[in-house]
């Protein structure tokens, strides 16, 4: 084919662009902004996330663009703000793979998962989806109905965890790194990780959640169990059908979350790994101090962390701390949620068990139900049975045989009085073996 006019000029028009990138860097295109079409922050002295900034965020949802989603940003002071992400900004922001946003996605809407990274920490818990940080905590779809009291119930904890240290506390939190104080006195109390804290929220949140699915399971599950011991109908039946598929459905749900926990407990170093204030103060010691020195200086840049039910000087604390094999804290408060799982889970399984039971009274009333109308059968058919042998002579003297009874004057009547008698003492005679066999009750 020739070149042709438009051939030529198109073909020129593509090498232009390219001659032009390769020969100037500095025309490179822009990487994509980030998007952070943010609200303003919601007013925290408000009655909750709808008021404030909340109400501006919710109109742009529906103008963000594809792939955009609702987050809430909270910090270790408990300040937050809502903001449209998308997955490449969140990627780049929380330092996890892409792989881990998929956790996050309706896919796995019932999934229980922690996931510890580098840098941060997946967590989905039911309803609860949020990338926890050593900072920051970002959290998926928080104006959810559900999320709602995780969200308050957090905030006001980082609140008065945040004033607390400023008040009792010479650790300043400046530019991203902690300043050198003071040793802590003896018999302090020592707060949780900012990680943990998040952690233990979503936790209580969640065992508050299904504790009260179960109780509202229990309170439908028995008068509709006693019911049905009464009166075995369709209707009952049904609703036992029903009941049984939310019990398992709730029973899935729990078994997920406390399997995950038992997960943890079960393998020191996933537990080592979600100590993310650890690692994140190593690093900052590592980048302010010397090599030689930082060893031997870590009490001082170390804040105040408590273990659970315990006081001990801010050196023991932060020696303990800095130990990468130490995971009592994170156990303990594992533990503690791991026994409330436990007794919701046995609380559905006692549901269970109760309705085996009602399900074995019913199969024991159908089965007695069925066995009397055998019964009522089996003497029905030896009725039949007597009868049939006095239809039988009668059939015969039915036929046009001669016999000298025809001829004999009120004989029918004792000889159908005969007849009769006989068929019933045969009756009784079978139903007497019948009886004798135990084929039929008392």
């Amino acid at each position: 084919m020739g070149k042709g006019p438009f051939s030529f000029r198109r073909s020129s028009s593509r090498r232009r662009p390219k001659k032009a990138v390769h020969s100037s860097p500095s025309s490179s295109p822009q990487p994509p902004p980030q998007i952070s079409t943010s609200s303003p922050p919601i007013n925290n002295n408000g009655n909750g996330l709808v008021g404030g900034g909340g109400g501006g965020v919710v109109g742009k949802v529906k103008k963000k663009a594809g792939g955009a989603r609702l987050w809430m940003r909270l910090d270790r002071w408990g300040q937050s703000e809502l903001l449209e992400w998308d997955k490449n900004a969140i990627i780049r922001r929380a330092a996890i793979p892409a792989r881990d946003l998929r956790i996050l996605g309706p896919v796995f809407s019932h999934s229980s998962s922690i996931l510890a990274r580098e840098k941060a920490m997946v967590v989905n818990l039911e309803f609860i989806k949020a990338i926890v940080t050593a900072e920051e905590v970002l959290l998926l779809d928080p104006l959810r109905q559900e999320v709602i009291p995780f969200v308050d119930q957090l905030r006001k904890l980082l609140a008065k965890t945040g004033s607390s240290q400023l008040e009792n506390d010479g650790n300043v939190l400046r530019g991203g790194k902690w300043l050198p104080v003071s040793e802590a006195a003896e018999g302090e109390q020592y707060e949780l990780p900012f990680e943990f804290q998040v952690l233990e929220n979503a936790l209580e949140v969640v065992c508050t959640y299904l504790d009260s699915s179960v109780a509202d399971l229990e309170r439908d599950a028995y008068p509709v169990l006693d019911e049905l011991a009464r009166n075995v109908s369709t209707k009952n039946l049904e609703r036992v059908r029903s009941l049984k598929s939310n019990l398992t459905r709730i029973l899935a749900r729990v078994q997920k979350v406390r399997d995950e926990i038992e997960h943890l407990l079960d393998d020191n170093e996933d537990m080592a790994q979600l100590y993310l204030t650890r690692k994140w103060m190593q690093n900052q010691q590592f980048d302010t101090l010397p090599g030689g020195v930082a060893s031997n200086s870590t009490t001082a840049i170390v804040p105040h962390l408590r273990r659970l039910s315990s006081t001990r000087s801010g050196s023991v604390v932060s020696s303990n701390l800095l130990d990468d094999n130490d995971v009592e804290d994170l156990e303990m408060l594992l533990e503690a949620y791991f026994m409330q799982l436990d007794g919701t889970r046995n609380r559905i399984l006692s549901v269970r068990e109760y309705i085996d039971d009602t399900e074995d009274y019913v199969n024991i009333q159908l089965d007695n139900q069925r066995n009397e109308l055998i019964q009522f059968q089996l003497t029905l058919t030896i009725a039949s049975f007597a009868i049939a042998v006095e239809t039988l002579i009668a059939g015969l003297f039915g036929m046009n045989i001669p016999c000298t009874l025809y001829e004999t004057d009120g004989v029918f009547g004792y000889f159908v009085g005969g007849t009769s008698a006989g068929c019933l003492l045969l009756f009784l005679l079978i139903f007497g073996y019948a009886k004798w066999k135990k084929l039929l009750g008392s």
